[in-house]
């Protein structure tokens, strides 16, 4: 209309011919975009944030994470905004025959070498402490739910340097294992870390605090367990030796345990031959002491 009206065509004629009021169409000349589309909009960024740190979250949990950012809504809002915009659950909708295909990868696989027969192996070692990290993430039922567990290895001596527990598997379970690691071991720069193509690893939270630390990640294939082994056998142990063991009634109570045979068990009391039959914590204190000296 107003490129009519430039043209000496009044707005009276046009209204007419497009048969529009000519009272709403000022209304909306003065203000063309109205304070509820701006809350709509902040509302959406809010939920597009969430989902794309935890692309399985529903809706409610969804608007659970847009409150806690400051843009709170009614779970129907969040149901409304989320599917006119194709923001499913990677568990709640299928995505084709197979389900939801699974996220590309974020970094290079740093921890993949080809042998002379052209074949790719993992190599899981290192010359020295915080040098390369491996990260995963498990789960165990309870009578209450289920709880997770991310934990980090450092291949160095074998430690878990870092965990986190909770009983949602989201992004930030990732990152606080990161932080707790970090906190844990000091100056980590450079380190690599190496991890599968879980949606927690590929979270722009995640990937921000590889960055704000000066972390170098590392990503393997999908579907192939090996590209993260020395971490699945860590799991494995785990499994064998706690979650497996009995029945758990609360959620605290295999945390404990959890905590207990880390702690304990696994950093003091397991010797392992690819360290010379030393625990973990006996190996670092060793070569700590005997860099200390070199010095």
């Amino acid at each position: 209309m107003s490129e009519l009206a430039a043209a000496g065509i009044p707005v009276t004629v046009t209204c007419r011919v497009l048969k529009l009021s000519r009272q709403p169409y000022y209304r909306w000349l003065a203000a063309p975009i109205l304070p509820s589309e701006v809350v709509e909009a902040y509302r959406a960024n809010a939920l597009f944030d969430a989902h794309k740190d935890d692309p399985e979250f529903g809706h409610r949990l969804l608007a659970d994470e847009a409150a806690e950012a400051g843009e709170a809504m009614a779970d129907r809002t969040a149901w409304r905004i989320a599917s006119s915009n194709g923001w499913w659950s990677a568990f709640g909708k299928k995505r084709g025959r197979n389900g939801k295909k699974p996220g590309p990868p974020v970094h290079d696989d740093l921890c993949a070498v080809i042998d002379e027969d052209g074949r790719t192996r993992h190599v899981f070692a290192a010359k020295a402490p915080n040098e390369r990290w491996l990260v995963d993430i498990t789960e165990h039922k309870t009578a209450e739910g289920k709880l997770c567990c991310c934990a980090i290895k450092d291949v160095f001596s074998g430690r878990i340097v870092g965990y986190s527990i909770d009983s949602r598997m989201k992004s930030r379970l990732a990152v606080q294992a990161l932080e707790n690691a970090v906190a844990m071991r000091g100056d980590v720069a450079g380190c690599t870390v190496h991890s599968d193509r879980g949606s927690q690893f590929r979270s722009r939270k995640f990937l921000r605090a590889l960055t704000r630390h000066r972390m170098v990640g590392s990503m393997g294939r999908v579907g192939s367990s090996g590209d993260n082994a020395a971490m699945e056998s860590f799991f494995a142990l785990l499994q064998k030796n706690v979650l497996d063991r009995r029945s758990w009634t609360t959620r605290e109570q295999l945390r404990i345990a959890i905590v207990t045979w880390i702690q304990r068990t696994y950093h003091r009391r397991r010797r392992q031959r690819r360290l010379g039959t030393l625990t973990p914590i006996e190996f670092e204190t060793i070569m700590n002491t005997t860099a200390a000296l070199a010095a």
